[in-house]
């Protein structure tokens, strides 16, 4: 029995079995699908809350209450996250160290950026999470797992609606819309 799957038979606080109407392989899937998803949401929190203390310059109020509206908004979403994949009987994150094992979305540790670097940055890891999610989404489909679907379903709303905003302060939305109707 591997690890996980021993997991999911008992834990210390009582057994863990899976939901009763998917199988163990979905439950697996699924629960490694959101611990990683879990920790890019962690990734791209810790890089909001980074930009939001570190904002300078001319639009500073504007950026760094926008930027903390977004840290609040994604730090919601962890424990959803965390709780699902344990109500399905899978585990979840347990650590700093574990977070940085199953993130994609890149941290940033410089000691300066530019205020609309930042609003750059953080457009291009909301639309990477968005991805993120709809494949999460797919999978979860795929499995007949209906409610972490919907659960996914807002995600990516939130998700897309934080790239919007940082894409029209940046004026990446406008790009993206004349390539759009350039190929079209």
């Amino acid at each position: 029995m591997d690890h996980t799957a021993a997991r999911m038979k008992t834990s210390e606080q009582g057994p863990t079995e899976p939901a009763p109407d998917l199988g163990r392989d979905s439950i697996v899937e699924i629960s490694n699908g959101l611990r990683r998803l879990l920790a890019d949401v962690f990734a791209l929190y810790v890089k909001t809350k980074n930009f939001h203390w570190h904002m300078t310059g001319r639009n500073f109020r504007d950026y760094h209450l926008l930027l903390d509206e977004h840290g609040t908004q994604i730090f919601a979403m962890t424990d959803d996250i965390a709780e699902r994949a344990r109500k399905l009987g899978g585990t979840t994150i347990h650590s700093i160290s574990d977070i940085s094992k199953h993130q994609r979305l890149k941290d940033n540790n410089e000691e300066r950026v530019d205020a609309i670097d930042m609003l750059h940055e953080l457009g291009r890891d909301n639309r990477e999470l968005t991805r993120f999610l709809r494949s999460m989404h797919e999978v979860c489909e795929k499995n007949k797992d209906v409610a972490t679907t919907s659960m996914i379903e807002v995600w990516i709303d939130q998700t897309e609606r934080r790239a919007w905003f940082l894409g029209e302060i940046t004026g990446e939305r406008e790009q993206q819309l004349n390539v759009s109707r350039k190929s079209a």
